[in-house]
């Protein structure tokens, strides 16, 4: 099963794509903030979720591991 078709897996590559690009503006912020509109503006907004609902997002990627784990 691809990504998209299996909910699990989809969610962790929403959970990684928020991580990663929070991690990369907190590295080289000019690289997400000079794309704010647009295709690649789509990368800016995971990173202000990332920054925003960071008690959130994390709460998420331990259940994520957790449920993981058990499986």
């Amino acid at each position: 099963m691809t990504a998209l078709l299996n909910f699990q897996s989809l969610m962790l590559v929403i959970l990684l794509l928020i991580c990663t690009t929070t991690y990369t503006r907190g590295l080289v912020p000019s690289l997400i903030d000079k794309n704010k509109h647009g295709v690649l503006g789509f990368f800016w907004k995971t990173a202000r979720v990332g920054e925003r609902l960071s008690p959130y997002v994390s709460l998420c990627c331990i259940a994520m591991a957790i449920k993981m784990l058990i499986e």
